[in-house]
């Protein structure tokens, strides 16, 4: 069962769970052991464990699954959760308890895509005020990373977006500069707005020529974040040596933004109840059982995040 975005209400706490209770409104987040070097150091998304906590699709303990149905074992836990249910069962490490006037169903995103993005340019970039950042994609982690630079108040904020309802909208959310990278030379174009190169370059695409462009337009002690998943599992990029060493070029791979979601979907939260990060403009819900309609419209650009709701939140 997948699902890795979550969100509801607590139905039911088994034993040692403290901190929440019965009705508390929560995000279910990615897992973590909550006790390995990465997790003391707040950054939860580099557990020693992740992989197997959130990929495994069960329970490390004991190799037991939470979902069966007609009597086999159905593969569960999925990123800690598998939330394409009307209810689920995760580790208490998973919630994050959220006060918030937002509508519950409209919370999950935080969960991985926008905490990713956001993330990306405010804890593992950490923009400076005033600083140059190019965003490649405008999918909902790249308009995230949008919201996430306004925050930080970077001067200079492109978005690199081929579909032109999406660049439009990361005009109203507060990108300086939109570039469409069907137009010409990518490099060109990020060098031509910023023309003594960037101070960062965060990339959600994956796309090789994209990353390899943004590098190129990286101003001296420049750094790009990559977080976008390439779509073959050998993708690689070219680097020459001395070209990266002599400004002091930095590459960083980002997973879910450098985030402990504890703490940082509240942060989130806040800054939205404040008006500055409207996440929720960018969703439109679909019942779970129309996913294939979403994921069309959604490839059309009708909208940049679908949410699936499964009847009970």
């Amino acid at each position: 069962m997948l699902g890795h975005e979550g969100a509801g209400t607590i139905a039911a706490i088994g034993e040692g769970v403290e901190g929440l209770a019965l009705g508390d409104k929560v995000v279910l987040g990615f897992s973590s052991c909550g006790h390995c070097p990465g997790c003391d150091e707040g950054l939860p998304s580099y557990c020693r464990t992740f992989p197997p906590l959130n990929y495994a699709g069960m329970r490390l303990e004991d190799g037991s699954k939470a979902f069966a149905k007609d009597g086999e074992d159905i593969s569960s836990h999925f990123f800690g959760q598998s939330s394409f249910a009307g209810h689920t069962i995760t580790r208490a490490r998973n919630v994050v308890k959220v006060e918030t006037d937002a509508p519950v169903e409209l919370l999950g995103p935080l969960g991985c895509g926008f905490q990713t993005g956001a993330g990306g340019v405010m804890r593992s970039l950490a923009a400076t005020a005033g600083s140059s950042i190019a965003i490649i994609g405008g999918g909902p982690v790249g308009l995230a990373a949008v919201m996430g630079a306004v925050i930080q108040r970077c001067a200079t904020i492109v978005l690199v977006e081929p579909i032109a309802a999406r660049r439009e909208v990361a005009r109203r959310l507060g990108a300086t500069h939109v570039v469409d990278p069907n137009d010409g030379a990518l490099a060109e174009a990020l060098r031509a707005i910023a023309p003594d190169g960037l101070d960062y370059v965060f990339d959600t695409s994956g796309n090789v020529g994209a990353i390899e462009a943004g590098l190129a337009s990286l101003g001296s002690h420049g750094a790009i974040g990559l977080v976008g998943v390439p779509k073959r599992a050998d993708a690689a990029i070219s680097v020459n040596i001395s070209a990266l060493m002599t400004p002091g070029h930095r590459i960083i791979g980002i997973i879910e933004g450098d985030s402990d979601p504890q703490t940082f979907i509240p942060e989130l939260l806040r800054h939205h109840a404040a008006g500055r990060f409207p996440f929720d403009t960018l969703i439109e819900t679909f019942p779970l059982a129309e996913i294939n309609v979403a994921i069309a419209a959604q490839a059309r650009g009708e909208f940049v995040k679908a949410v699936l709701l499964p009847g009970t939140i």
